[in-house]
């Protein structure tokens, strides 16, 4: 290899759903940097079909259009995750249209496939002399949407629920555990050290938490966020939640527990009469019992927690000299549930504000500093 390369940076977003006509429009504001960038790498959400039947236990997903699909190469998306408790709710046509269109379109994927190991392949692509391995699992089910060696779905790590009661009240509020299985996590180490033994940046992406509820780490989470880590990522990335999480540095590298949304819009869990699935109006229903939220009556479209609307667009930079340093540049979703870049305004140090409160509640150390128009993440003194 070369002594010396070009800086490299890479850009991350979270959850991605395009289930609204003309999705380009929702990118405009962040385009130019999305674009600018040696890579970006998202997840999406859900499956991407005109095909398929419903697969799913839990509550299923819709479908989007595939050529939604157009709008997030024309953003400039080089990698798409797609472990995620709903890639399969289509069934196996849904994972095979979306894994094709994203191919044809020239989005490199991984997290799902047509067998497990497809889904555990990583995403590996060339950027500026460099090359960058992705990851993708699911950690929160349902199991109907993992793969297997002969059935298509998604990679994943197993999380066991354990509740304890430690008090003479059967029925009780309980304490709860969450934890990832050895075996999980014994597979998840070795495709990282495989992965890290031919790339200069590998990148590990976790569909993980617990959603809608603003600054709250489940027990699982950190422990595997730092497992990737160990076995040799240079960033981890979490997901599923639909609303940020915090940041921490681990042994150097960053750890962004939850991106939130990015573009995600769809009317999905927005109850009403013509809702086509009884689970969906069911799930609506019962939003406010568990979350202790109603979305926006003025945005259908965005059936997601007030908070969710501040949210972010991560960076890791890979410097000249090999040095990686990471960030991020603070947004907030307007009304019609596009993304802002805001820069370091009032606005943009509001919502880096709440990043720093919400790392600060769940117990985690970061410092953010000021560059540009963005924050960097710094291990604190």
């Amino acid at each position: 290899m070369a002594s010396s390369y070009d800086e490299l940076n890479v850009l991350l977003v979270g959850d991605c759903i395009l289930d609204e006509p003309d999705p380009d429009r929702f990118f405009e504001s962040s385009r130019l940097l999305l674009r600018n960038a040696g890579l970006m790498i998202g997840h999406v959400e859900v499956p991407h079909t005109s095909r398929g039947e419903v697969a799913s236990n839990d509550v299923p997903a819709p479908p989007a259009k595939p050529e939604h699909l157009r709008a997030l190469a024309a953003a400039g998306f080089g990698v798409a995750t797609l472990a995620g408790n709903h890639i399969a709710d289509a069934g196996p046509a849904g994972i095979e249209d979306t894994i094709a269109e994203l191919t044809r379109l020239g989005v490199v994927t991984c997290g799902a496939g047509m067998t497990l190991a497809e889904a555990r392949r990583p995403a590996v692509v060339e950027r500026a002399g460099r090359t960058i391995g992705t990851l993708s699992y699911n950690c929160v089910g349902p199991k109907a949407s993992w793969a297997t060696s002969q059935k298509p779905g998604c990679a994943y790590l197993r999380v066991l629920t354990h509740y304890e009661l430690d008090h003479a009240t059967p029925g009780g509020p309980p304490e709860i555990f969450t934890f990832a299985t050895p075996d999980s996590l014994e597979l998840m180490r070795r495709d990282i050290v495989e992965l890290r033994a031919r790339v200069d940046l590998v990148v590990v992406a976790l569909h993980k938490g617990i959603g809608h509820v603003p600054a709250k780490l489940a027990m699982y989470e950190q422990p595997v966020a730092r497992a990737a880590v160990d076995a040799g990522a240079d960033v981890v990335v979490g997901h599923h939640a639909h609303i940020l999480r915090g940041i921490e540095v681990y042994r150097g590298k960053p750890i962004f527990h939850g991106l939130g949304n990015f573009v995600t819009v769809t009317r999905a869990l927005t109850p009403g009469p013509d809702s086509a699935s009884e689970e969906r109006r069911a799930w609506a229903r019962r939003r406010r019992e568990l979350f202790g939220f109603e979305p926006d009556p003025q945005m259908p479209h965005y059936p997601f927690h007030p908070e969710s609307r501040n949210t972010m667009i991560a960076e890791v930079t890979l410097g000249s000299d090999g040095r990686l340093s990471a960030g991020f540049y603070p947004c907030h979703i307007d009304g019609q549930g596009c993304p802002h870049p805001l820069g370091l305004s009032p606005e943009g140090r509001r919502v880096a504000s709440y990043v720093e409160d919400i790392s600060r509640a769940q117990g985690l150390s970061v410092k953010l500093q000021p560059a540009g128009d963005r924050m960097l993440v710094m291990a604190p003194p």
